[in-house]
């Protein structure tokens, strides 16, 4: 399923796209990390934001 930009909140907002540019770059400065972490992360626990920053291991905006 494609990201929708005309749908703004619900679950759209606590998954984490990592094919789409802005999205990729806009996660790993609210998480504090690198887009490369970010990508990592995902594909080690899926593209659920909370679950990419316990990964991460932080809170968010820390790493």
């Amino acid at each position: 399923m494609s990201d929708d930009k005309s749908q703004s909140g619900g679950q759209d907002r606590e998954r984490i796209n990592v094919n789409q540019d802005y999205e990729l770059r806009d996660w790993a400065k609210a998480l504090n990390t690198t887009p490369e972490r970010v990508k990592e992360a995902v594909q080690a626990v899926g593209d659920r934001a909370d679950k990419v920053r316990e990964y991460l291991g932080g809170k968010p905006g820390k790493s």
